[in-house]
């Protein structure tokens, strides 16, 4: 048996996508454990671009199963449409290499109203949502009135639970957020019309997991998102609303956690968020432009422009803190080359005080100040480099300075985002 978890160690947008899509060659099942439609895995081959958003991206390598776990939350309409783009490139997903939970809960078309009726209200701080129905989708399954692939699946339960919901949710709509009610006939139509195409994909993972594993299959558990938007543990409330943390795969998938043998973080070369919330090292000058410009930080769901700033050591470390990584995957290397010096952020000043510990306070969050070292820069294209011993000193310097202030190596160097651009010094599933 042979298990991998590869987990975000910063705001989610690390290159996830192409770490898995990397290692998805020597795994049998690729799994998603957490979160929904609100993520997005780029995957560039031979200058082909793939977004997935549901689907693990590991299934662009033929002959592996892919998995939907139960600690998801599933808009079919956007799974289906996945589905039938993926046909169209010959990769065609069948009952015998794609499954989804059937404790996984459905995003419904009261989860998106309210989604975006919420984020709009000037009556509510905006928390920089998507606006994809995926906090109202997790709240309903913590207030035990969520609908589940397995109630889709019982016609006449489904019909009565649904009908049941959207009574309740129509007055919220209508009576708190001012918007229009929904016609539970018309919802009812539109989920027997995706029973209809998805029943066949419905099991219990777990079970399926579990036999997975016993037999030897190497699995490969694909994250979302990232530590610092983790429910419990990122700066909340400018989260997710599931566990996209390493604690999410056990909870997510329905396996006990001595399944899991590896635990891969990766994290960029500097550091970006999307939407709302705290970010210390954020750059809001021409070097920020340039990270943006150079390393494509544009959201792969929304579209939108991503906050970038250099490199924050103190997220790292509680990163590797919260998940026990095992080994890390260093991403976008490339976006800074030409940029002199390099500031790598080793603490934070808060009032008086040099932290160097990641607040859990919000307020003591947004007033650090970061506090930098900094490190020559190299203006030598690095693309290309194969070998560790291919790259510039002072890459080399920035790596082994990242390493020891995360105490945990690279098994993993992203020089661009092609599959080859990618120098491997330690393969998981090869030891």
């Amino acid at each position: 048996m042979q298990s991998l978890a590869i987990v975000g160690a910063q705001w989610g947008d690390e290159g996830k996508g192409k770490v898995v899509d990397y290692l998805a060659r020597h795994a049998d099942v690729v799994v998603r454990y957490a979160g929904g439609n609100n993520a997005g895995h780029t995957v560039v081959v031979k200058d082909q671009k793939t977004v997935l958003h549901l689907i693990p991206s590991g299934v662009l390598h033929p002959r592996k199963i892919g998995v939907l776990g139960n600690g998801m939350v599933v808009d079919p309409a956007v799974l289906l449409q996945e589905m039938a783009d993926l046909r169209r490139r010959k990769i065609v997903l069948h009952p015998g290499n794609f499954f989804i939970s059937d404790r996984a809960h459905l995003i419904l078309p009261y989860h998106r109203r309210i989604d975006l009726a919420r984020e709009k209200s000037k009556s509510r701080k905006k928390i920089g949502t998507t606006g994809r129905g995926i906090g109202p989708a997790y709240e309903d399954k913590a207030n035990r009135c969520g609908l589940r692939f397995s109630d889709l699946l019982n016609k006449d339960l489904f019909e009565e639970k649904l009908r049941s919901v959207i009574r309740e949710k129509n007055l919220y709509l209508k009576a708190i957020l001012q918007e229009p009610k929904l016609n539970a006939s018309a919802v009812l139509r539109e989920y027997l019309g995706y029973r209809e195409r998805l029943r066949r994909f419905v099991t219990d993972t777990s079970l399926l997991l579990d036999r997975l594993l016993k037999e030897g299959k190497k699995v490969l558990f694909e994250g979302a998102q990232g530590t610092l938007l983790d429910l419990d543990h990122g700066t909340y409330p400018f989260v997710t609303s599931s566990s996209a943390a390493v604690g999410g795969v056990f909870s997510g998938c329905g396996i006990g956690p001595l399944s899991l043998q590896s635990i891969l973080g990766v994290i960029k070369a500097y550091t970006t968020r999307v939407g709302e919330g705290p970010f210390p090292t954020e750059l809001q000058d021409e070097v920020g432009a340039h990270l943006r410009r150079e390393g494509d930080e544009f959201g792969a769901t929304t579209g939108r422009p991503r906050r970038c700033g250099w490199f924050d050591a103190v997220v790292g470390r509680y990163s590797v803190r919260l998940n026990g990584f095992t080994g890390m995957a260093l991403t976008k290397l490339d976006t800074l080359t030409g940029l002199n010096p390099l500031r790598i952020c080793t603490g934070y000043r808060i009032g008086r005080r040099l932290v160097t510990e990641f607040p859990s306070d919000l307020e003591d969050l947004e007033r650090a100040v970061p506090v930098y070292e900094d490190l020559p820069g190299w203006r030598e294209e690095i693309r290309s480099a194969r070998r560790f011993e291919d790259l510039p000193q002072a890459t080399i310097q920035y790596l082994r300075r990242l390493e020891s202030l995360l105490g945990v190596p690279f098994s993993f160097i992203s020089l661009g985002p092609q599959r080859e651009q990618t120098i491997v010094l330690q393969n998981p599933f090869s030891t």
